[in-house]
C-alpha cells in the first residue's frame, strides 16, 4: 500500500508539478515567458525549495544513461548526416512517390520499424529536421510528418525490449527472452502502426495532396547534395568560435587531418569513402550491441567517439550540434517527476484502481489500460512501470503463468503507446517538438493543442485495437 505524504507536501509537489505542465504546455505564456527548458528547471528547483524531494535525491533522480544516450545519438546523427544517410534514405522514401499521401505512409512504417531497433528517441532525434527538409521540399505541411514521425516512433517501439526505456525496465523484471517479447507485441504493432496511419490519412487528406513533384528549392538542394555540396557541410565550414573567442574553422581542421600520413597517401575522394564507410558500419554494430543486450547508453557514447576519434579533426563543429538545451529539459523533467512520485499521489490513484484491473476480464484489462495510460501521463511510464509492474505481475501470477507474461506485455503496450497521448506523455514527442523548433531551417513549432487533436483519438483507438492481439502468438 502506498501512503500519501504529508499534506502540504502533496500541495506543494502538485503546485510544482503544475507549473512544469503549464509551461510545457504554454512555453510563451505571457506572464511568465520563459520556455520549456527554463519551465522544466523552475519546477526542478521549486520541488527542492518546497521541500519534497532532497537535493541529493534530486541529484539521483537524474538518469543519466537516458541524457547519455540523447547525447551520443545527436553526436552519431550528425556524423550520419555528413555521411549523406538521409540523402539516401531521402531517395528511398521519395522512390517512385506518389505524392504526400503515399510519402507520409513511408515516413509511418520506415519510422516503426527503425524504432524498433534504434529506440524511439534515437529515431525522432536523428530524423525530425530531415522528416522537416523533407516536407518543405515538396511544398507539404509540416505538423502531419512530424505527429506521423512522433507517434509511429512510439508505437513501433512497443516491438522490442531496446525499443524505449521502459520496456528495457520490463524485460529485465520480467525475465522475458528477446525473441519472445517481439512476437507477444509485434500483431499489435504492425495492426497500431497501420490504424494510426490511416488516421492521419483521414484528419490531414486535403493538406496532403500534392507533393509529387519538388519545389525549386528542393530540386536545387538535391542537385547540391549529388555535387556534394550538402548545406549541411557548408555550414561547417563557417568560422566558429571556441570558448577562449578563437576562431575555429573547418578548414583549419582539414589542415590537421591532411597532416596526418595515412590521410596524406590517399586522395580526398578515398578519404570521404572511408570515413562515410566507417560511419555506417559502426552503427550497423551500435544496433547489433543494443539487439545482443549491452548497456545502451555507453554503447552509443563508444560509437560516437569512435566517429570523433576516426575523422581525426577537430570535433567543436559537431558538438555544436548537439541540443544542450533538450538535456537541460530532461534533467528538470526527471526531478519534477521524481518529486511528484514522492507525495505519492500517482501510487494512491494505483491502490484505488487495483481491485478494479484483473487481467483475467475484458473490464479489468480495460481498466489497467486506463490507469495506465493516465498515470503514463501524469508521471511518465518509466516510473509508471517501476510503480505497477510487479503488482500486476503478483495479481496475474494468482491467474496463471502465462497470464503473468501477458499482463508484462500487456504494461509495455500500453505505457508505451500512452506516450502518443499528449506532447508530454514521451520523451521521444519532445524531443520532435523541441527538435522542430529549433531546427535551423524549416523550422516548426508543434504545439501541445495541435498534438493533443490528433494523440488522443489516435491512442485510445490504438490501444483498443492492439490489447486483444498481445501475446497470442
Amino acid at each position: 500500500m502506498s501512503q500519501l505524504a504529508s499534506a502540504p507536501k502533496v500541495a506543494l509537489g502538485s503546485i510544482a508539478f503544475a507549473v512544469f505542465w503549464m509551461m510545457a504546455v504554454f512555453p510563451s505564456v505571457p506572464f511568465l515567458p520563459i520556455g520549456r527548458t527554463a519551465g522544466s528547471l523552475l519546477s526542478a528547483v521549486l520541488m527542492i525549495i518546497f521541500h519534497v524531494i532532497s537535493p541529493d535525491d534530486a541529484y539521483a533522480s537524474i538518469d543519466l544513461p537516458i541524457l547519455g544516450l540523447l547525447f551520443a545519438t545527436m553526436v552519431v546523427g550528425s556524423y550520419l548526416k555528413n555521411a549523406g544517410m538521409f540523402k539516401h534514405l531521402g531517395r528511398l522514401l521519395a522512390w517512385k512517390s506518389q505524392g504526400g499521401r503515399d510519402l507520409l505512409c513511408r515516413v509511418c512504417i520506415v519510422t516503426a520499424l527503425a524504432s524498433a531497433l534504434f529506440t524511439n528517441d534515437t529515431c525522432c532525434v536523428v530524423l525530425t529536421e530531415f522528416v522537416l527538409e523533407l516536407a518543405a521540399d515538396r511544398n507539404l505541411p509540416a505538423k502531419p510528418f512530424l505527429l506521423a514521425l512522433a507517434s509511429s516512433a512510439n508505437i513501433g517501439s512497443a516491438t522490442t525490449p531496446i525499443g524505449n526505456p521502459q520496456n528495457l525496465v520490463i524485460a529485465f523484471n520480467s525475465k522475458i527472452p528477446f525473441p519472445k517479447f517481439l512476437i507477444g507485441i509485434l500483431p499489435a504493432m504492425l495492426v497500431g502502426m497501420a490504424v494510426n496511419m490511416v488516421m492521419l490519412l483521414c484528419m490531414y487528406w486535403r493538406e496532403l495532396g500534392g507533393g509529387a513533384e519538388l519545389s525549386v528549392d528542393g530540386k536545387q538542394q538535391m542537385e547540391a547534395a549529388e555535387e556534394g555540396r550538402s548545406p549541411s557541410v557548408a555550414s561547417l565550414k563557417s568560422p566558429q568560435l571556441n570558448g577562449n573567442g578563437n576562431a575555429l574553422s573547418l578548414e583549419m581542421s582539414e589542415n590537421i587531418t591532411t597532416k596526418h600520413p595515412w590521410f596524406m597517401q590517399c586522395t580526398e575522394e578515398r578519404r570521404k569513402l572511408f570515413l562515410k564507410s566507417f560511419a555506417y558500419v559502426v552503427t550497423v554494430g551500435m544496433v547489433v550491441a543494443y539487439m545482443v543486450g549491452l548497456n545502451m547508453s555507453w554503447t552509443a557514447i563508444t560509437t560516437a567517439l569512435a566517429l570523433v576519434v576516426v575523422d581525426f579533426r577537430d570535433a567543436e563543429p559537431c558538438l555544436d550540434t548537439v541540443s544542450y538545451s533538450l538535456l537541460v529539459f530532461f534533467s528538470g523533467m526527471f526531478i519534477t517527476v521524481s518529486g511528484f512520485n514522492k507525495t505519492g499521489l500517482p501510487g494512491a490513484i494505483w491502490d484505488f484502481m487495483a481491485p478494479y484491473s484483473k487481467v483475467n476480464s475484458v473490464g479489468g484489462i480495460s481498466v489497467l489500460s486506463i490507469i495506465i495510460l493516465l498515470l503514463s501521463n501524469l508521471a511518465s511510464n518509466v516510473p509508471t512501470v517501476l510503480l505497477m509492474g510487479d503488482e500486476v505481475a503478483k495479481a496475474a501470477a494468482l491467474i496463471s503463468p502465462a497470464a503473468v507474461t501477458r499482463s508484462w506485455l500487456l504494461l509495455a503496450w500500453v505505457s508505451t503507446v500512452a506516450g502518443n497521448l499528449s506532447l508530454l506523455g514521451s520523451a521521444a514527442n519532445l524531443i520532435v517538438c523541441e527538435q522542430a523548433r529549433r531546427a535551423p531551417r524549416n523550422a516548426y513549432d508543434l504545439t501541445f493543442w495541435q498534438h493533443i487533436v490528433f494523440g488522443v483519438p489516435s491512442t485510445l483507438i490504438v490501444t483498443a485495437i492492439g490489447i486483444p492481439l498481445i501475446g497470442k502468438i
